[in-house]
């Protein structure tokens, strides 16, 4: 039987959280479930039925790269098979752990469709599942395959860390997420491209859906600018070119970064207010 472990990092947003383990409990019974508390002591008393593993972080700077790091070690050390990595704001569909477990294999890393509910929309613990498939529209900008299928040869900027799976051995190969990455941004796509370079296909599974609870959102992020910038400057010297370029414009037209000689920082202005 396939050992699967679901890995969830978390700081705050408790009633993701709570949502999130009341579903995975109904719809994956089977599956361990590790959670990893980052500068977040409340979090054990929240999930008492959980492996709960505490990370110390600076609240400001989240270490959320190391974390999922962690907890994906925990799982390993506990016997897992297969890591599935769900964001704390994701509830699981209902094929979600089950297909993942079913279609993943060595030297693929396999992400499945994500939906964003609208505020308010969100699912009673008492519902029937048969609500997720009502309610389900996948993020445009991301394949959408036919139930159980999978489709390979993906984008490496496409990859998100939203929902996706590995088998053991795959994410030993990869080496896990690069933890020079805190706060906002950068380590999901620099995984992607980890992939590509180790040899590890990325692809999408049709049917592993997962639904993204609603919260307050900037457009741009201007309240991660400082990361953004930082992050993108780590991705840029692996890589040898930027990430996250659509949100640098918009933060660019709004006057607070510019690009010189290639790179990305902070206008005067902005920086002067930071002094």
């Amino acid at each position: 039987m396939t050992r699967v472990a679901v890995v969830t990092a978390v700081h705050g947003r408790h009633e993701h959280l709570e949502r999130q383990q009341h579903w995975l409990r109904r719809l994956a019974p089977n599956a361990t479930r590790v959670v990893v508390a980052v500068a977040d002591p409340a979090v054990g008393r929240l999930v008492p039925d959980a492996t709960v593993v505490a990370v110390p972080s600076d609240p400001r700077r989240l270490r959320i790269a190391h974390a999922r790091n962690v907890g994906a070690a925990r799982a390993l050390e506990d016997g897992a098979d297969v890591l599935v990595f769900l964001d704390v704001d994701c509830l699981p569909g209902p094929g979600l752990v089950d297909e993942y477990a079913a279609h993943v294999r060595d030297a693929l890393l396999l992400s499945g469709p994500v939906t964003y509910l609208d505020e308010g929309v969100l699912p009673a613990d008492d519902t029937d599942p048969g609500w997720f498939a009502e309610h389900r529209s996948p993020h445009p900008a991301r394949p959408d395959p036919p139930y159980g299928e999978v489709v390979t040869g993906a984008e490496p900027d496409l990859f998100w860390s939203l929902s996706f799976a590995v088998t053991a051995p795959t994410w030993r190969r990869l080496g896990g997420f690069h933890e020079e990455y805190e706060g906002y941004g950068g380590e999901d796509t620099d995984l992607g491209w980890t992939a590509r370079d180790r040899g590890v296909e990325l692809a999408w599974l049709g049917g592993a859906d997962a639904f993204h609870q609603h919260h307050p959102v900037s457009e741009p992020p201007v309240e991660h600018l400082e990361d953004i910038l930082r992050n993108g400057a780590v991705f840029a010297r692996r890589w040898g070119r930027w990430p996250m370029e659509g949100w640098l414009r918009e933060l660019a037209g709004l006057g607070l970064v510019e690009q010189v000689d290639g790179e990305w920082r902070a206008t005067r202005e902005q920086e002067e207010l930071h002094v």
